[in-house]
């Protein structure tokens, strides 16, 4: 098989047997093309089975020259690792070519997280409008569950069961994980349905829909998460996936259960939720000054 047939099988792969996200697929078909384009301009066109670090190295390099940044070129290569390892252990290779390609080292960036007095302010939103009851469900769901974007645009009601005070949301890879949601979050979703059952012009059973009757999209939620920091007088820059660090840090400080909150956002790996660890320097302080018999002078 040549290159682009290689392509077609593996993200039909990813799509049925891996259950990736329509954004995954697209990020992968959009790295591989990348490099086949680059590929067709270079004299001389190899074949699958004769790619090696060589023509990876170059192809980094022009990325490089063309001012991609690490964190973009790491993803590129993630991308082509996993495809040429899916064409190698499907005996299309020899060896995965990537692998002894390198690129530059992605600095961690600690997530930015708001108070808890912050959080609080931006909550306090004044109740006289229908879109403010909407707009409050909404930013008190994604602090109480900590909720992705995608995950709060498409939830539908039956997903939500107020007397269990749980939630039901389909994340990455389409995996469904069961979430606790707090009082506060339930008492204003409990305010807005009945508004919303009255908005829905359709037969979709959408949480959160626009006055016009339809789904209200993420980036219309981005929208309204910015103009209520901006209402309340906020200077950060507050947006969904703020509030969804705010929840990790803040659950996590007060309790110190990093599996539960590693289920509760639903990562994979517990390596990607110990950032927040770093985050909590100050209650484990606090832990060490209560507990170690000489961490205080008598």
């Amino acid at each position: 098989m040549n290159l682009e047939q290689w392509q077609t099988r593996f993200l039909e792969y990813c799509r049925l047997q891996k259950n990736l996200s329509e954004h995954s697929l697209k990020a992968y078909q959009r790295d591989i093309d990348a490099f086949l384009k680059f590929l067709k301009k270079q004299d001389g066109f190899v074949s699958i089975e004769n790619i090696t670090e060589n023509e990876i190295g170059r192809f980094f390099i022009e990325l490089y020259q063309n001012k991609l940044s690490p964190k973009s070129l790491a993803r590129v290569r993630s991308s082509l690792n996993n495809f040429f390892e899916y064409v190698f252990k499907h005996k299309g290779i020899l060896a995965n070519p990537v692998k002894l390609v390198k690129t530059p080292k992605v600095r961690s960036k600690l997530p930015e997280v708001l108070d808890v007095d912050t959080v609080s302010v931006l909550l306090n939103i004044p109740l006289n409008s229908e879109i403010a009851i909407r707009d409050k469900a909404i930013l008190e769901l994604f602090y109480s569950s900590g909720l992705r974007l995608s995950e709060l645009s498409t939830l539908h009601w039956h997903n939500l069961d107020f007397n269990q005070a749980l939630i039901t949301v389909t994340g990455k890879g389409n995996k469904q994980r069961v979430i606790p949601v707090g009082q506060y979050a339930l008492k204003a979703l409990k305010n807005w349905k009945p508004l919303s059952l009255n908005w829905n012009i359709t037969n979709d059973s959408f949480v959160f829909i626009s006055k016009r009757g339809s789904q209200l999209k993420p980036r219309s939620i981005q929208a309204r998460i910015k103009f209520w920091a901006q209402h309340q007088g906020l200077w950060e820059r507050v947006y969904p996936h703020l509030l969804r660090h705010s929840f990790a840090s803040h659950v996590l400080e007060s309790s110190g259960n990093l599996r539960a909150v590693q289920e509760m956002l639903g990562h994979a790996d517990i390596s990607t939720t110990q950032i927040y660890t770093h985050l909590n320097y100050q209650h484990m302080a606090n832990v060490y000054d209560k507990s170690h018999p000489r961490a205080r002078k008598k």
